[in-house]
Parts: C-alpha cells; structure tokens; sequence
C-alpha cells in the first residue's frame, strides 16, 4: 500500500469513527428525552400512542432495509407484523387458571387446547417465537422467491398474494384464533396486569430501547462492504452475479432480518394497543408501511422512524381535529410527498444541506460506487498485494 492510500484510509476511519460518535450521542441524547422527560410532558392516552407509533417505526426500518437499501419492494410485511402480534398475544390469552382454555374458544365449543398452543404457556418460548417465527417464515418465502430469480414488480405482487392467503386464514380461523375479532382483553403478563399504567409505562421504555437496538442493527447490516454489496443488488443484480456473488443468499437473509424485525415489532405494538387481529394482515396496512419509508426517505434509516411517526402522528391529529375529511389531508400529504419530494423528508434536507446528520450513509447511485473512496483505498490495497 502506498503512503497516501495509507494516510487516505486513515482519514477515512478517523471521519467515520467521528461520524458514529456523534450518531451515537445524538441517538443517545434522544433516548433520554423520550425515556425520562416525554412521560412528564404528556397524558398516559398520548404516551400510550407515542410507544405505538414506535413500535410501528421499528417495523419501518425493516422495510427500509429491505426496500431502500436492497431494492426489493415487500407489499406483505403485515404477515411478520401479525405473526409477531399473535405469537405476544397467545401467550397472554393463556394466563388462566389451570386447566380453563382462553374465553373466546367456549364461545365455539372448544374443549381442548389446540396443541401448537401448548408451547406458547411459557414466556421463553413465546418471547423468541416473536422474532423466530416471521424470521423463518420470510426466509422460506424468500428462498422461493428468489432462488427462481423472481424480482421486480412480480415479487411486490407475490408478497402481496401472500398477506392476502394469510389474511383470510386468520380471518376464517373462529375456533382457534377468535376469527375477525382477533386475541383481546388480555389480563396478566408475568404476574402484573397488562393494562396497569406501570405496565404501559414499561412497555413503552422498552420499545424505546428496542427500536435503538433495531437501528444500530439495521445501521451495522448497511455499513461497510456487507451494506455496499446490498446497494449494489439494488442497482445491478446481473452484475453482481458476473462478480462471484450469489445474490440469492444475501436476499434470503436480508428478507428474513426484515421479517424478524417486523414481528417484533408487532409484538410490541399488541402489548401497548391490548389486541391484536388480522387486520394487521391487511393489504392496506402493510402498503401504509411501505408509504411511511417512502415519505421519510427510503435509503436512510432515520427517514424511516421519521416517517412512521410523522405519518401516524398526521392521522391521529387529522383524525381528531377533521374527523369527517381526516383521510383528505391524508392523501393530500402523500400526493405532496411523491411528486414535490421523491426521495422523502430526509432527502430533501440531505440535498438542501440542512440535515448532515449520517449524511456519509446516503445511498449512491451503483456507479458512484466506483468512485467511492473507501473502494478506491480498497481496490489499491490489493493491487499493492498482487504486486507483492
């Protein structure tokens, strides 16, 4: 290696390292506003909102991962969302009394308990089927999927197809789970009641922790070569291929990460909402996710959080302000967003010079990749190794 690839490459850790640091303290100084002076501000009804509009922007970062960065537009995350909201949920209907079943199962004549209920009496089991669940469920779709090569507009529709099978299953399923109402009225969960204001308050620090968690996840999976080899499937997956790389495995794992975030997620929105029911499963719905990352800005995971709340906090004001034209203003916003802003709020501050903020993770175009400089150092370090 030449003496000034060493001294760029240097640089390059130096900057990124200072980079990290002040994300971190950013993302540090954000967490204790909302952990400790938000609850102070506002009633126990809008904290209990805020918990869910961030647990909804948990899911949003899966999306974005999966769709920004990787290219793959997912119509039926709803699916991962339900499943990690039903796997929460079955644990929590079966806090009765030995041998009673869950109430809503005597309503249809059930006797016994369903035997893949079983397993979800413990709290271990059903906490990892949370995230193990839609996890193994997206990569059995994804190999399907992508191993025939199937990309593009046909894989929207076929994850779509899929939220729509999934639906009606959950729907249609009376006896095992109470059918279009869904799991409700959940009492205990660990010995305390699920609805008590402490309870809510937990919940809500802890989605706080795990919506971080997801993003410095989501923040190492797009990092360095792993995150350079993701854009670059986006951009050109034939070229990858010619390059010695199967694209088919990194799509599988990226597709099931997305699926595990997004059941955990929905486990942590059942627990704070206190239902969970296939509407979850709903086209609608799992179009609304992908319409969060688009207005926030697809490609940058804080253009996600950015969009999950400021889209649901939009509707719950319009909602409650204009009940009767709320979804006017609605659509109004998501008309502005795709023809005034294409690549989102963050986008637009990002290419105003307004927001600098991970301004180095901005996805490029795949030939800027070619005059990236960390490629470039990379690229001269192993000539310099050829040569030696």
């Amino acid at each position: 290696m030449t003496a000034d690839a060493a001294i760029g490459r240097r640089g390059l850790k130096r900057g990124k390292k200072r980079s990290l640091l002040i994300e971190a303290g950013i993302i540090g100084a954000i967490a204790l506003l909302l952990i400790f002076i938000i609850p102070t501000l506002i009633s126990p009804f809008r904290l209990n909102l805020l918990g869910r509009f961030l647990s909804l922007a948990i899911v949003a970062l899966g999306i974005d991962l999966i769709w920004g960065y990787t290219g793959l537009l997912s119509l039926g995350h709803g699916i991962f969302f339900g499943l990690g909201g039903y796997a929460i949920g079955m644990h929590l209907k079966l806090q009765v009394p030995q041998g009673e079943l869950p109430d809503f199962m005597g309503l249809y004549g059930v006797t016994e308990l369903p035997w893949f209920w079983h397993p979800f009496q413990a709290f271990p089991f059903a906490s990892a089927a949370v995230v193990l669940i839609p996890g193994i469920l997206a990569a059995l779709l994804g190999y399907l999927v992508f191993r025939n090569r199937i990309r593009g507009v046909y894989f929207s529709i076929l994850t779509q197809a899929a939220t729509i099978v999934f639906f009606n299953f959950f729907n249609g399923q009376q006896k095992l789970f109470n059918g279009t109402n869904g799991l409700v009225n959940f009492k205990t969960l660990l010995g305390t009641a699920v609805g008590s204001r402490p309870s809510q308050f937990t919940f809500y620090v802890l989605t706080v922790l795990l919506l971080i968690a997801t993003y410095a996840l989501c923040r190492w999976l797009t990092s360095g070569r792993f995150g350079r080899l993701l854009v670059a499937i986006r951009d050109d997956e034939s070229r990858v291929r010619f390059s010695g790389y199967d694209p088919t495995e990194f799509k599988v794992l990226v597709f099931a990460i997305s699926g595990a975030i997004a059941g955990l997620a929905g486990a942590m929105y059942t627990l704070q909402s206190g239902s969970v029911s296939p509407r979850a499963m709903d086209v609608a719905f799992s179009i609304e996710m992908v319409i969060w990352v688009a207005i926030g800005g697809r490609g940058s995971l804080v253009g996600a959080v950015v969009g999950a709340l400021l889209v649901n906090y939009a509707r719950s004001f319009f909602s409650e302000q204009f009940a009767e034209i709320w979804l006017f203003f609605q659509g109004a916003l998501f008309l502005i967003v795709v023809t005034v802003l294409p690549d989102g709020i963050v986008g637009w501050l990002r290419s105003s010079d307004l927001l600098r903020l991970g301004h180095r993770r901005q996805l490029s175009t795949y030939p800027e990749i070619e005059v990236n400089p960390e490629v470039q150092s990379e690229r001269q370090e192993i000539e310099t190794r050829s040569e030696e």
